[in-house]
């Protein structure tokens, strides 16, 4: 039963891309399929030098024997579907013959753009990232929403994610499934209602995808040794001196700076109850301490990396399997046995 469940322990921007990218090229999964709750969330992935940001397609498509799939549980925006497969294609990287939607995503409509920009409550009372996803997960649980099977311009792109991922665990071929967002932005976990419009735990990405829990062997929780925070919203310890300038830049999605704080242990305690990780992923330590840029071997971490990981380790009770200490694919620590 070889499915990996990839999913953020902080409040999103922890650095999921980069560990579904690195998990992805090194262990060849045979499907890659995204979960959550849709395009609000841009994952970033930077491949020999070039920078991709993914807000529909998988982190895993660094992966050219993967198939990539969205999850019926996630919301697409044809437009914004079809320009993501433009720009890769325009970076060298042609995704669109292994790309796939489940029929029953939700789709995003402009009317929704309009609406959920146009409102005061979105904008000014909840700090909304105004993606659209708000207004049309609502529609959703109306059931007036309509789905990517009734889109014209993406029914080459229909499948049936749910039979295509059990068929592939049945098989024993290994899946991955990349979660969006972060614990603490959970509908029903998260800092309510300063959150996004559905579940961002574990379990949510599964269903997302149509996977049993029974069938989850791996789930990585991924957390980097401070914090970001885009929008509204409660953030202690906010505002460390010591996180460099670099993180307050706009997020791939969102267009909006970031609040950056200090490690919340509260916080990713709370995480780790409710997604029961097999194994963390660190992310960051290259801008936390720069000497970590590009490290490869744990021994060759600063002091207060490593010492950082041992508090980690030690107060969760799980182990810390990857380290990223850069920006492309490859730069990462791999402790996994």
């Amino acid at each position: 039963m070889p499915c990996v469940v990839v999913c953020g322990a902080q409040y999103g921007d922890e650095g999921k891309g980069k560990v579904v990218a690195y998990l992805s090229s090194r262990d060849r999964p045979a499907y890659v399929i995204r979960g959550g709750v849709g395009p609000n969330a841009g994952h970033g992935v930077r491949l020999r030098g070039k920078e991709f940001e993914c807000r529909h397609v998988p982190s895993g498509f660094v992966c050219e024997t993967a198939q990539l799939r969205v999850g019926a549980g996630t919301l697409v925006d044809p437009r914004l579907f079809i320009e993501e497969m433009e720009a890769l294609e325009r970076l060298g990287t042609t995704v669109r013959h292994r790309m796939g939607l489940d029929g029953n995503c939700g789709v995003i409509e402009q009317r929704h753009v309009d609406e959920e920009r146009g409102s005061d409550f979105y904008r000014k009372e909840i700090g909304s990232m105004l993606s659209e996803c708000g207004r049309a997960a609502s529609e959703r649980a109306l059931r007036k929403l309509k789905t990517a099977r009734e889109i014209e311009e993406l029914s080459q792109f229909i499948r049936d994610v749910a039979s295509e991922a059990n068929d592939a665990l049945d098989n024993e071929t290994l899946i991955i499934l990349e979660g969006s967002q972060g614990f603490g932005l959970s509908l029903y976990h998260g800092q309510y209602p300063f959150v996004t419009s559905k579940d961002t735990s574990a379990s949510s990405v599964a269903s997302d995808v149509g996977v049993s829990p029974k069938m989850v062997e791996q789930v990585f929780l991924v957390v980097k040794p401070y914090v970001t925070r885009a929008g509204m919203g409660p953030l202690k310890a906010e505002g460390v001196p010591q996180v460099v300038e670099e993180e307050i830049r706009p997020g791939v999605a969102i267009g909006k700076h970031r609040r950056v704080a200090g490690f919340d242990w509260e916080l990713i305690r709370r995480a780790v109850m409710i997604n029961r990780p097999t194994c963390l992923a660190l992310t960051n330590v290259d801008r936390m301490w720069e000497e970590n840029r590009g490290v490869k071997q744990f021994d060759e971490l600063c002091k207060e990396a490593k010492r950082f990981v041992t508090e980690l380790e030690d107060k969760t009770k799980v182990p810390v399997g990857i380290i990223s200490t850069g920006p492309e694919v490859e730069d990462a620590v791999d402790r996994r046995e």
